[in-house]
């Protein structure tokens, strides 16, 4: 039986000073066992994290201890072996590079809509103003290639950073559709939307929680193949188990 717990968590809040946070946790992590990444910056944290339930529940308890941190809400898998080989926690100038400092979703999300909503208006063809829905992928085209919504927009990116670029390349193609941005747990859709809009992409939203959540609230209805993970584990199906034994 799976026992190992496997999260992933962002929140875009200011943490200026994400330094000392960084000892703070990396002592905290170490003490409970626990291996998996950390990142910290300016705009916000993002992690994901591997261990024994009592230990990571323990870990994210004290996280949101922290007022600017007390709505974390992580997403949950479950392996039967860790996935990560050590415990880093750094402090970056992004915690999602994009080089776009003036993208700041702590300042102001794009729109959101649920994961339910986002298959209802897949089953139903189009939004519920009767526009035709697109879903635009983020992700780096080696995420892509091991699954994704059927009939995705794919700009074959070989890194975030590359995303504005591209969006500026194929913007046009757009126009009068409701987009959907998606990613895996929601970080980079919720940058890439916002960016979206700045450039004047009139009905565009973020899929709340990326693929990983969309998995656990609709069971995966119109995704094909498996979702990429950066650990050990590669992918994760449907059902959120890796595909690895």
């Amino acid at each position: 039986m799976p026992h190992i717990l496997n999260i992933s968590a962002y929140k875009f809040v200011p943490l200026p000073d994400a330094p000392a946070l960084r000892e703070q946790l990396h002592t905290r992590a170490t003490a409970l066992e626990l291996k998996g990444t950390v990142l910290l910056a300016e705009e916000g944290i993002n992690l994901f994290l591997a261990g024994p339930e009592a230990a990571v529940r323990r870990f994210v308890d004290e996280l949101r201890q922290d007022a600017r941190l007390q709505d974390l809400l992580p997403k949950e898998s479950w392996s039967a072996r860790q996935p990560f080989r050590k415990m880093l926690v750094k402090v970056k100038r992004e915690i999602i590079r994009m080089n776009h400092p003036t993208i700041r979703p702590a300042a102001g999300r794009a729109p959101a809509v649920p994961a339910a909503t986002v298959k209802r208006w897949l089953d139903q063809g189009h939004d519920d103003a009767g526009r035709p829905v697109v879903t635009l992928d983020t992700r780096n085209a080696f995420e892509v290639d091991h699954g994704s919504f059927e009939g995705a927009i794919d700009w074959r990116i070989d890194k975030f950073s590359d995303f504005p670029a591209a969006l500026l390349a194929h913007k046009d193609e757009l126009a009068g559709k409701t987009v959907v941005s998606f990613c895996t747990g929601g970080i980079r859709c919720e940058k890439a939307a916002i960016y979206m809009q700045e450039a004047g992409v009139e009905y565009v939203y973020q899929l709340e929680g990326g693929i990983l959540k969309y998995f656990e609230e609709t069971g995966g209805a119109h995704y094909r193949g498996d979702c990429f993970v950066f650990d050990e584990r590669e992918t994760l199906g449907h059902d959120l188990t890796a595909r690895l034994p």
